[in-house]
């Protein structure tokens, strides 16, 4: 066999499931078509992370519950942002008894921190809201996190341990064999013990029975806002409008705001909701704009070929973020049981360590430009990012090949000038890094080339 566990996908339920396996004596690989992995998150990197209390189905309620609190543990040990802020979720028409619905499901399901506040005590909580409400379930354990770092963490670690990630390869096919399967890529033919397939709707035959309902696929406009004085939320703030429609808010940082407003086709013209919760937006103010889509599909573990050696994640759903690294651990359970492994002795919990120059003090960005001068050059005058940690984000266990990938991990061009004053110098240090020319640097596929060639020859562009 050339591996003992092949795991399709490389979202994060496929780095989470990579890191958790890692801790064991078995050989690995994860297959992804794209060029990076996380292509499966928002390129606005802050997502919320929910804790069940919004779910009315009892599987996901109870995997949001415990993803939550694994989540949390995570962050803290790879030192990615986890900022537990609590949210408010209003209903629209408060007569319906849908408010009342969600927060005694929340009690059914065990869900800690979860009531209903009313009048004064909510605009206590959130005095600048342009809400007119009577009352709101208030959440105390929902956070947001930086989605991206996190799958990146869970496969640079996968990677200190030996998992071989297998980027620009395509699943085509795969077949049972004599005790596991072979693996059909655009590229190469793997055989394996075992198939993990994290691959949603996926165009190759597979042997799962199971069959997932059809999904619900949704659109949500997503608007990114400086922030004014009178605009300053606190806390995550969800209205429900109607039909499933809803609009959140989230505070992405210090000085920007996420709207998001999830809507269907007869939605589409009521794009000034946003006004309903921030009253103080304005053309000026919008930072940017994208289209971002999900799925309310409840999310589950196929095991039902598990000792044929297949194992399958069936559906989507908008928490997959909060519930991949339970869904992880029901995996690796899964695996242990079925192919009776051993855990490594020298096994590697911990991610490189990485400097962000937006959140260190002056003497401690003054003592790292002290050992590499690079790290003095900024790059990126919006937010203060460095030429050194642009080399690092290339350099480090399953780094950045594209433009988009360096934007993801170090966060430049997302700033006012939305990368036009920086693009150009991301492209230049990527082709010295790769030893690439720069006509050769993507944005992030292989069919986005961002130069496509010369005006005139010069020894340098």
């Amino acid at each position: 066999m050339d591996y003992d566990v092949l795991i399709l996908g490389g979202g994060i339920i496929g780095c989470a499931v990579a890191y958790e396996l890692s801790k064991y004596n078995i050989n690995i690989a994860l297959i992804e078509k794209g060029y990076d992995v996380a292509n499966d998150i928002s390129f606005a990197n802050t997502a919320v992370v929910y804790d069940g209390s919004e779910s009315y189905s009892s599987q996901m309620a109870l995997l949001e519950k415990r993803g939550i609190n694994i989540i949390r543990k995570h962050c803290k040990k790879f030192n990615v942002r986890y900022n537990k802020i609590g949210s408010l979720r209003f209903f629209l028409d408060e007569s319906s008894g849908a408010l009342d619905n969600m927060y005694s499901n929340s009690k059914e399901h065990g869900i800690d921190g979860v009531r209903i506040i009313e009048n004064d005590e909510l605009y206590n909580m959130e005095p600048r809201l342009n809400i007119k409400a009577n009352k709101a379930i208030y959440s105390e354990n929902t956070a947001i996190i930086s989605p991206y770092n996190l799958a990146v963490s869970y496969a640079e670690i996968a990677v200190d341990n030996g998992v071989n990630f297998r980027l620009e390869e395509e699943v085509i096919d795969i077949k049972t064999i004599s005790k596991g399967f072979r693996v059909t890529t655009n590229k190469n033919k793997f055989t394996c013990k075992l198939v993990i397939n994290t691959i949603p709707n996926e165009s190759f035959n597979d042997m799962c029975n199971t069959v997932a309902s059809e999904m619900k696929n949704k659109k949500m406009k997503c608007i990114i806002v400086r922030k004014s004085i009178n605009d300053n939320l606190n806390k995550i703030v969800i209205e429900d409008i109607e039909d499933g429609n809803s609009m959140i808010t989230v505070p992405i940082s210090e000085n920007e705001n996420l709207i998001g407003v999830k809507f269907n086709n007869n939605l589409s013209s009521k794009l000034e909701l946003p006004e309903n919760i921030l009253k103080n937006i304005k053309r000026e103010s919008i930072v940017n704009i994208f289209t971002e889509v999900y799925s309310e599909n409840d999310m589950l573990i196929d095991d039902s070929n598990l000792e044929e050696g297949y194992i399958k994640i069936i559906g989507n759903h908008y928490a997959k973020i909060s519930i991949a690294p339970a869904i992880a651990q029901d995996i690796e359970n899964k695996v242990k049981i079925s192919m009776n492994v051993t855990k490594k002795k020298d096994y590697i919990d911990r991610k490189r360590e990485t400097y962000i120059f937006r959140e260190m003090t002056k003497d401690q960005i003054n003592r790292i430009i002290s050992l590499d001068k690079r790290y003095g050059n900024i790059i990126c005058n919006c937010n203060n990012i460095s030429e050194g940690e642009i080399i690092d984000s290339i350099r480090r266990p399953l780094g950045a090949r594209t433009v988009e990938g360096v934007k993801r991990r170090t966060g430049i061009g997302l700033g006012n000038c939305n990368g036009s004053s920086c693009n150009i110098k991301i492209i230049k240090i990527l082709a010295r890094e790769m030893n690439k020319s720069v006509l050769n640097i993507v944005d992030d596929s292989m069919d986005s080339q961002i130069l496509v060639g010369r005006i005139k020859e010069f020894n340098e562009i």
